[in-house]
């Protein structure tokens, strides 16, 4: 799993004038909100807890920071000499970061759950576009283009939801 240095930590606490476990919370509730439960940025910014000039910039453009923080977490999970990490690492991660963003991210996680054994590693290329997929295409999937460059598991799960949508019998069909 990944390791933050302790060069590292102190140059981020020391950037965010971060010296307290209460001053940490804090930083990490308001990052929270802001790029993963997209809530709107602090209205109010003041520098009396720590020093939210990241915060602020992040605020400028969150789809940018999001994605940063996104591909930055590969980075930080996948083990050193390795290219992939874990099928349940991945879980994990997008269970975090993107089922509260996309609602659609919990039907792809219960498609590998139940393929159990079938995906066993997310390379660099399914974790990007795991995002990619999750920001352009719909909940019901009509803008998905079957030939385009998707990877393997992609295509295997808007299969999957496609025959769950055709077996689902609609309301129509349930009073009849």
């Amino acid at each position: 799993m990944g390791k933050i240095s302790k060069e590292e930590w102190v140059k981020g606490t020391s950037t965010l004038k971060i010296s307290t476990p209460a001053q940490l919370s804090l930083a990490v509730t308001e990052l929270n909100n802001l790029l993963i439960r997209d809530m709107s940025p602090l209205k109010k910014i003041s520098n009396d807890k720590y020093d939210r000039t990241q915060y602020v910039g992040y605020a400028k453009d969150t789809k940018a920071a999001f994605n940063k923080l996104y591909l930055f977490c590969f980075a930080l999970v996948k083990p050193e000499q390795s290219k992939n990490i874990d099928m349940e690492t991945s879980t994990a991660l997008w269970s975090v970061l993107l089922v509260p963003k996309y609602p659609m991210m919990s039907e792809v996680l219960e498609f590998i759950a139940e393929k159990e054994g079938s995906y066993r590693a997310t390379n660099k290329d399914l974790w990007s576009m795991m995002l990619e997929f999750c920001q352009t295409i719909k909940p019901d999937l009509q803008d998905y283009e079957t030939d385009g460059a998707w990877p393997t598991l992609l295509d295997d799960f808007v299969a999957w939801k496609k025959a769950k949508m055709t077996n689902t019998p609609n309301a129509d069909q349930m009073q009849g």
